[in-house]
């Protein structure tokens, strides 16, 4: 399933509504340097900062500066090597969701194809050079 305007495949027919319903939605806070539209001030607020380059957030630890807290957040674990992210399947931890959610994928993902001289495993035939 598609949405012919966004052209995002998606999983199930759930998730095309949400995306539809996303769609619908007013966003009322336009930006006045792109006009992208947004549903909340605090949204647009947070958006202008790609276009101002403000970056108020700062990590105590080496200076470095983010334009969201939460991305302060996830980047001061890698001070304080907290991995709050565990898979159920095999207890291995990440730091981040996201990379969480493509290590699952890992584990539903079926490998025939695995090279003889390294053991890597993968869903597609390995071209000797590319597991080297």
């Amino acid at each position: 399933m598609s949405v012919p305007s966004v052209g995002r495949g998606f999983q199930t027919s759930s998730d095309l509504l949400h995306d539809q319903q996303i769609h619908r939605e007013e966003r009322p806070f336009r930006c006045p340097d792109c006009r992208k539209g947004f549903k909340q001030n605090s949204t647009l607020i947070t958006h202008q900062r790609i276009h101002t380059g403000e970056r108020p957030y700062e990590c105590p630890q080496c200076g470095m500066s983010f334009s969201q807290g939460s991305h302060l957040i996830r980047h001061q674990r890698i001070h304080t090597m907290e991995r709050p992210y565990e898979c159920e399947q095999c207890e291995k931890n990440f730091s981040q969701h996201s990379n969480l959610v493509r290590h699952q994928n890992l584990h539903a993902e079926e490998r025939p194809y695995k090279c003889g001289e390294c053991g890597r495993a993968s869903t597609k035939s390995l071209s000797r050079s590319s597991t080297k």
